[in-house]
């Protein structure tokens, strides 16, 4: 996604040093950047500290911005690096290079096979029984619930399907800004995301199921 006309004028008054539009950059972007950064940071101090080191080499590399990407793709890439690179020095992942290959390797499969008509059944593929629908939560105590749920189903996945969901499905970026934040290609992409929100569901029928059974 090339840069639009609104994101080159926000780029020319950052470089100005116009301090409203930074500060109205940070205020429409600091809440997505904590949410994204927390799948490889989880200690909430070192998340605000790689948030703000995000900002601060953000605001240095604006003279190397080109416009082939728009500034949140740029912005989110920064973040992703940043974020990873602290989680290398605390030791708290793998190289990256191996990262990807061991994405696209796992062998488990995204939804339990015996959930689906065997082969040779007339229905093969096909479901044996429907996912029971989640509960609609109907009052402000059980929304907050339910995003508890949310957040914790989302922390338990691998830090590169935490950010595919985060970026697609919370944040709302298409999977062409996806990939060129996180450097996959659609392929990947598209298996990575379709695996996070299958062991999301997983993880959250398995708490209304222990919830119904109490």
């Amino acid at each position: 996604m090339e840069t639009t006309v609104r994101d080159q004028e926000l780029v020319a008054a950052l470089r100005r040093g116009d301090e409203a539009a930074y500060v109205s950059l940070v205020s429409e972007h600091q809440a997505s950047f904590l949410r994204i950064v927390r799948a490889w940071v989880r200690d909430p101090t070192s998340a605000e500290e790689v948030v703000q080191k995000t900002w601060l080499t953000a605001l240095e590399s604006l003279s190397r911005f080109e416009g082939r990407s728009s500034v949140r793709t740029w912005l989110y890439g920064i973040l992703i690096n940043v974020a990873r690179g602290h989680a290398r020095s605390e030791r708290r992942t793998i190289p990256m290079s191996s990262l990807e290959a061991e994405e696209t390797a796992e062998a488990a499969p995204a939804v339990e096979p015996e959930r689906f008509q065997p082969e040779g059944h007339r229905w093969e593929g096909h479901w044996t029984a429907a996912p029971a629908p989640f509960p609609s939560p109907d009052s402000a105590l059980e929304r907050a619930k339910l995003r508890s749920l949310l957040q914790s189903a989302i922390a338990q996945l691998p830090p590169v399907q935490q950010e595919i969901l985060v970026l697609c499905d919370v944040e709302g970026l298409s999977g062409e800004e996806a990939c060129n934040i996180l450097g996959v290609s659609g392929t990947n992409q598209r298996v990575l995301l379709h695996r996070a929100r299958s062991k999301v569901r997983a993880i959250l029928e398995r708490e209304f199921a222990k919830e119904g059974g109490s």
